[in-house]
């Protein structure tokens, strides 16, 4: 079975026992010998578990069921695919190319391109062969028609070389007029089109630089329909935004720009609410799974965070053919920030190597050596790792198991690392704590989760392997540390937690904290851009959607950490889960 390195049962995701771990041992075990020299066990202190104090859930069991769902049945689904087909009328109307690239970003942005990936394929194939494959091609188009066209080509996969935008200072005259509508679009897209740059692209850094400090400056100048585009885009570009998340708020955008189209507007109001029933559907689902496996009250010291977790599954993948799997990622989200918080906040190092050693042999037998909390907790990860891998046997005929025990193994052995990093007061440098962090944050064991949930269908494809899947992996997961860290490494080392990447970095290089997170961000661009390169290339049915959903989880934690901790303080994501997963447009009969 030739699969690649991330589904290898024999050699781990994380990094083998290293010099770091060693000496993180090392370290801990002549501490605990010298405590335990001297003071005798009749003397031992009652054992002090620390606490996060997490907030409770802001949403009751009762309350999810209770929630209506009315955007469903023959009435709606007839009106969505009336307004599908004179959508597709519209499509094969347009002729001019730059038209043709707006209508396509506009669809994307409201949600609804899934509705048309053969007429957005075809059109995206003639706009590649027609204007940015061939060099001699490239003078004959505007800067914008250039910018559109890159970010939409790149992000589904072409080839468009980065010296397209040779010249672009040469067509950025000093005439532009930010009042212009024309030139701001311009200075926009190319903005945005420059967040799509591999490594090495230097011309694509020039671009976004020249165009953010440009957009900045004449903020107050712009024409009033792309002040909200360009402020939206300035705080986050597109490309690191969730699109489900993206489309609500397009849609009111949408509404307000003149010339908008009303069909496509009524499609994207419409098909949103319906989806939205779907997903409420799946949360209400998934909540009688929770509440059936008890850990909401035996395991009361972890996070309680089933609609959060389910956020997350939406923004990975919103799409109405993902429902079963939404169910099960939901599953995967859950389990992981309780064993999260086992590891992170509760348990005793010796209580967490049980476990550990319990993960690896799997083994149910050693159940009986954990404290009860713990047998709660495994006995619940067991059974709910062994029906999920039941259910892909039964579906694909494909034996996942030994694949999902292995990444959830790394994932142990990474959480306990950091368990005895934590004991031993040791700080490792940043690249220490990366190579372990990447697991550590838990998106390696989404995507393995989520690499056979993608594959119902392609389960050859998969055991023939799939080429760039180790490093989508890598650099989703490394992105997904880096924005989780800054965003919360202050709350958790006011805690007593272990130093984050901000801080190995300050304690390996006297730096301070301000610039300890410039080169944080730093860092994260930068692996924005190995990201894309490895997304590149990617053509089959099953590389994209696995692609699409590493992307989306990247996109997630910008999103989930934008402004603190989101998952660890549901208030600061309230309004957003009200208006994604419980209110529905209104203006939809």
């Amino acid at each position: 079975m030739a699969l690649v390195c991330f589904f290898s049962i024999s050699t781990p995701l994380c990094y083998k026992t290293s010099y770091a771990k060693r000496k993180a041992l090392n370290i801990y075990n002549t501490l605990y010998s010298s405590q335990s020299n001297s003071v005798p066990h009749t003397m031992a202190q009652p054992l002090v578990r620390r606490s996060a104090n997490y907030e409770p859930s802001l949403w009751s069991f009762d309350h999810i069921q209770s929630l209506s769902i009315k955007y469903k049945g023959n009435d709606y689904t007839s009106r969505r695919d009336s307004l599908i087909e004179a959508v597709k009328a519209l499509i094969c109307n347009v002729r001019n190319p730059l038209s043709v690239l707006e209508l396509i970003d506009d669809l994307q942005r409201l949600g609804i391109a899934y509705h048309f990936p053969d007429e957005i394929c075809s059109l995206l194939e003639m706009i590649y062969h027609n204007y940015y494959q061939a060099q001699d091609k490239w003078n004959s188009m505007s800067l914008n028609h250039k910018a559109l066209g890159f970010r939409l080509l790149r992000q589904n996969g072409y080839h468009v070389p980065k010296e397209i935008f040779d010249n672009f200072k040469d067509q950025l005259t000093q005439n532009l007029k930010p009042h212009l509508y024309e030139d701001m679009m311009c200075m926009l897209n190319l903005y945005e089109a420059s967040y799509h740059s591999f490594e090495n692209e230097s011309i694509m850094d020039d671009a976004r630089d020249f165009t953010s400090r440009y957009l900045k400056e004449n903020l107050e100048n712009i024409h009033e329909n792309l002040s909200s585009l360009v402020t939206h885009a300035l705080e986050l570009p597109l490309h690191w935004r969730v699109p489900r998340v993206e489309t609500i708020w397009y849609i009111e955008e949408y509404e307000k720009r003149n010339g908008m189209n009303p069909t496509l507007l009524e499609l994207a109001k419409l098909d949103f609410n319906m989806v939205q029933a779907i997903h409420l559907e799946d949360l209400k689902h998934s909540s009688r799974w929770w509440r059936n496996i008890c850990w909401d009250k035996k395991l009361s010291f972890a996070r309680d965070r089933l609609v959060e977790n389910f956020l997350w599954t939406v923004g990975v993948n919103y799409l109405p053919h993902f429902t079963v799997e939404r169910k099960t990622l939901l599953k995967v989200f859950a389990i992981l920030t309780t064993i999260d918080d086992v590891y992170d906040v509760y348990g005793t190092l010796d209580e967490l190597d049980k476990f550990t050693d319990a993960v690896i042999r799997w083994d149910i037998n050693l159940v009986g050596e954990l404290p009860d909390y713990m047998k709660i907790c495994f006995l619940g990860f067991y059974n709910s790792i062994n029906q999920m891998s039941y259910n892909a046997l039964t579906r694909t005929g494909f034996l996942i198991l030994p694949y999902v025990k292995k990444t959830w193994t790394d994932l142990c052995n990474s959480f306990l690392l950091e368990a005895q990093w934590y004991h031993s007061g040791y700080i490792p440098t940043l690249e220490e704590y990366l190579e372990n962090g990447y697991v550590s944050i838990g998106a390696s064991v989404i995507l393995m989760h989520l690499s056979f949930l993608t594959s119902i269908n392609a389960t050859e494809e998969i055991m023939q392997g799939m080429g760039g899947t180790e490093n989508i992996v890598r650099y989703s997961s490394l992105i997904v540390r880096l924005a989780d860290d800054l965003a919360t490494s202050s709350d958790e080392i006011a805690r007593g937690d272990n130093p984050k990447s901000i801080q190995c970095y300050m304690h390996e290089n006297g730096a301070t904290e301000e610039e300890a997170r410039r080169y944080i961000e730093l860092l994260l661009i930068k692996t924005w851009k190995k990201l894309n390169k490895a997304r590149a290339g990617a053509k089959s049915q099953f590389s994209q959607e696995f692609n699409n959903c590493a992307t989306n989880l990247a996109r997630m934690a910008h999103f989930m950490y934008s402004n603190g901790d989101g998952h660890g303080r549901p208030d600061l994501k309230k309004s957003h889960v009200i208006s994604l997963l419980f209110n529905p447009i209104l203006g939809i009969e």
